[in-house]
């Protein structure tokens, strides 16, 4: 993530604000490809951080039921499930 940010900071000081130029390489065109570059890097790591944080079993489950024994007795059961 940080590298992706880095990337992207890199390529819009490329891109925006170094005026020299060289022979053969447009350094603008480096930056644009460094921001686009950094934007998709960024993306990826926001969805694999979100997923890796998510638990495996979904959301807590709380579950209410009536038990009734074989004496015919009743009683209230709360099980959560994590």
């Amino acid at each position: 993530m940080v590298f992706s940010i880095i990337a992207m900071t890199a390529g819009a000081v490329m891109c925006w604000a170094v005026t020299s130029q060289t022979h053969g390489i447009r350094l603008a065109t480096v930056g644009v490809i460094l921001m686009v570059v950094g934007a998709m890097g960024l993306i990826v790591s926001i969805v694999v951080f979100d997923m890796s944080r998510r638990s495996a079993g979904g959301p807590n489950r709380a579950y209410y039921r009536q038990v009734i024994d074989s004496r015919g007795r009743t009683s209230s059961m709360h099980e959560e499930m994590h």
